[in-house]
């Protein structure tokens, strides 16, 4: 079975999203365990102090590294980690080929920001990889968790059912779209499925979705700059 840990210092904010859906499937199938660690609990001063003001000024507040350092090598003690990922905006863009490796692994951390971010040295001693989900900045490294965790125990056997099948998803074979779906009724407020889709001609159906995911694809890699 594979292994997720969080460190969290608002492990709340995890609460529903691995609660719900293919997320809370997956771990009542036992296909994964999802533990989130809550900061605090390694802060060991009488306030429980997880935060500080950066040295050499500035906004914001930085979380400090010993609660993570107690937590991170505690977690170490009792097994070994493929991988500590540390969501960063400086880190790999993250893809699909990347949820693809991950997913066949067994123990993964994963290492949520928060505030302005978190003390260097967590990063320079235990991550292993520095992930970026997009170009933009997010309240904490959570919504990161939830993403990566959520693209990876989809592609773990025997959590989809056959209707959610991640086989053909877009770019599961490298950097493709898929052509549209529809269903039914066939035509709905003026607006008609493709009559090619109605036709029942496999090969002129086959031909179509490979043509509209060539036209998709080709789109995709101009508006992001892909060409």
């Amino acid at each position: 079975m594979m292994r997720f840990d969080i460190i969290s210092a608002v492990p709340d904010s995890l609460d529903s999203p691995f609660n719900t859906s293919i997320l809370k499937r997956a771990q009542e199938r036992n296909k994964v365990e999802i533990v989130v660690h809550n900061l605090r609990d390694y802060a060991y001063d009488k306030h429980k102090t997880i935060d500080d003001k950066p040295f050499g000024g500035g906004p914001g507040m930085l979380l400090k590294p010993e609660p993570f350092f107690e937590c991170i090598e505690k977690l170490m003690s009792e097994r070994t980690y493929d991988r500590i990922i540390f969501p960063s905006p400086g880190g790999k863009l993250y893809d699909q080929q990347m949820a693809n490796r991950f997913s066949l692994l067994n123990n993964i951390m994963i290492i949520a920001g928060h505030y302005k971010g978190v003390d260097d040295r967590v990063r320079e001693k235990f991550a292993t990889d520095e992930i970026s989900i997009g170009h933009y900045v997010l309240t904490g490294g959570e919504i990161a968790a939830w993403i990566i965790i959520d693209s990876v125990v989809r592609l773990i056997p025997g959590v989809l059912n056959d209707s959610e099948s991640a086989l053909n998803d877009s770019l599961m074979d490298g950097e493709v779209i898929e052509a549209p779906y529809y269903t039914r009724p066939a035509e709905y407020k003026g607006l008609c499925v493709p009559e090619v889709l109605l036709s029942g001609h496999e090969k002129k159906i086959k031909d179509w979705k490979e043509e509209q995911s060539k036209s998709l694809t080709k789109n995709w890699k101009k508006i992001n700059n892909l060409e």
